[in-house]
This record gives C-alpha cells, sequence and structure tokens, in this order.
C-alpha cells in the first residue's frame, strides 16, 4: 500500500527546520504540485484490483483497501517517517494519521496483512501488526469474512475462481 505526500508550491513537510533528502520517482500534479509514492513498512495491502470472497459473492476488497487509506488521509495532517529501506523503487515509511498508524489500522480492517520479514528491527510494531492481524481474523473483519489471497500471490497471478 503506498501513501502519497504531495509537496505544493514549496510548503515544508513540517516545521521549517524540517530537512532531509532522499530519491524517488516522482509525478508532477500541476506546475507547482508534486507527488512522491511511499510504500507502508511491513503492509502488505489488497492490490487495487484484487478480489475476494464472501458468502454474497466476490467484492473489491483492493479498492476497499485503497479507499480506506484515501479516507484516513483526506484532510488529516499525516505524519510521514522515513525508513533506512526501498520496496519497488519506491521509499519506504511508517505513517500516521491523527497519532494512529495507518498500517495497523489497514491491518485491522482486514484490509492489508503484516510483513514480518520488513519489520526485523521493529519487534514493537511487528507485535501490534500482529495483534491487529490476529483481531481482524477473529472479528472476521473485511477480507477476513471469507476467502482471500496474499496480495503478494495475487500479484503473480494466483486468483480466486470468482475473478476468473
Amino acid at each position: 500500500m503506498a501513501a502519497a505526500i504531495i509537496l505544493a508550491g514549496g510548503a515544508a513537510l513540517a516545521s521549517p527546520s524540517w530537512s532531509q533528502s532522499f530519491d524517488a520517482k516522482a509525478r508532477a500534479l500541476d506546475g507547482d504540485t508534486v507527488a512522491v509514492d511511499f510504500r507502508l513498512l511491513g503492509v502488505d495491502a489488497f492490490e487495487r484490483g484484487q478480489l475476494c470472497r464472501r458468502a454474497s459473492g466476490c467484492w473489491q476488497c483492493g479498492k476497499a483497501a485503497q479507499d480506506f487509506a484515501a479516507n484516513a488521509l483526506r484532510s488529516k495532517a499525516a505524519t510521514i517517517r522515513l525508513v533506512s529501506s526501498s520496496s519497488y523503487g519506491r521509499p519506504v515509511a511508517v505513517v500516521t494519521v491523527d497519532g494512529a498508524d495507518l498500517g495497523e489500522r489497514l491491518i485491522r480492517a482486514g484490509l492489508a496483512t503484516p510483513q514480518a520479514s520488513y519489520l526485523r528491527d521493529d519487534p514493537a510494531r511487528l507485535r501490534a501488526y500482529n495483534a491487529a492481524f490476529a483481531s481482524a481474523r477473529r472479528q472476521r473483519a473485511g477480507a477476513f469474512a471469507g476467502d482471500w489471497i496474499e496480495p503478494s500471490r495475487w500479484r503473480h497471478g494466483n486468483r480466486l475462481s470468482c475473478e476468473r
């Protein structure tokens, strides 16, 4: 799942003393607005085109994940803490909105899975993400109310029968 940050008209991300550089692919939204995508640390959300299945049939769990993140970020200040790795050519970050970890919220909503291999250096976050995952499964939240395919497997071509 990628969270986007927009740098508009020279606006600073935090206080005027904030300064950090990183390499990333960026795109121009207009002449003075640049957007950069970040991958969320330790989170693999369902892909935008991915479907999951409930008793009532297939539903757009990937679009639901995208909408959830968009709604969480909409008109709220996000704190983006870069980590030293990259994934799929994008910077990796922990994103918090109103003090809540966006990755943990996506997992708790049943719209993402934790990725333990990326959280080896952050055992507290790994515990929180695993607890959120266990809670989502117990409560049958989001995709966990039925059948789903790991997003990484889905990206490699695995599909539910209703997606074929």
